[in-house]
């Protein structure tokens, strides 16, 4: 009688076994729960008029987060792509009326300095947490036209935005975060230093 072995799966009940998968969910763990701590940080004190405190967050959790890369400076540079981005944007919306924010912008029509850190408080999740997005380009496009709105949707509701015209606003938005999202998403992968995954 020919006895096989049965090699046991990688995964249990969904629990990751062996050092790399787990160090894998040990590090998306961290890297969304700052990026939830600092997008909460960042949303609630602006709403207060107080936005340098969430700033503050943000920026400690975006100096963790370069301590914690394989390659500091390749991520430094999607960081400051994704804060020439959003500060283009974002100031696009200031300009035209799209959105108006509480506090933080001490030039009228630019956009305040605390919602270009968290474009770069979100870029930091783009390479570990929000991996996923490079599985396709469609992916990328319909997460930015869906989520770039509800996440705006969310810092209206907390008092941190207000839309003079919501349906319009929102499919600004997500017009724009469809188009940009995917951008963002292949400079990102491009400038990974981790094992490599493949966009299309």
């Amino acid at each position: 009688m020919r006895w096989h072995t049965i090699r046991p799966s990688k995964y249990i009940s969904g629990v990751p076994r062996g050092p790399v998968e787990r160090d894998k969910v040990k590090k998306l763990a961290i890297n969304l729960s700052l990026f939830k701590i600092g997008w909460l940080a960042s949303v609630f004190t602006a709403a207060a008029a107080i936005p340098a405190a969430g700033a503050a967050v943000v920026a400690t959790v975006v100096l963790v987060h370069l301590f914690l890369s394989k390659n500091a400076q390749a991520e430094a540079r999607v960081l400051l792509v994704a804060a020439l981005i959003g500060l283009g944007w974002e100031s696009l919306l200031v300009y035209f009326g799209v959105v108006e924010y509480v506090a933080g912008s001490p030039v009228p029509g630019i956009a305040p300095y605390w919602i270009v850190g968290m474009w770069v408080l979100f870029a930091t999740t783009l390479n570990i947490g929000m991996r996923w997005l490079r599985n396709g380009t469609a992916i990328a496009v319909v997460a930015g036209a869906i989520g770039g709105p509800l996440s705006f949707l969310a810092g209206a509701k907390a008092g941190a935005v207000s839309f003079p015209d919501t349906t319009i606003s929102l499919i600004v938005i997500g017009l724009g975060w469809a188009f940009l999202l995917p951008l963002l998403v292949r400079f990102a992968a491009r400038s990974d230093s981790s094992e490599p995954e493949t966009t299309s």
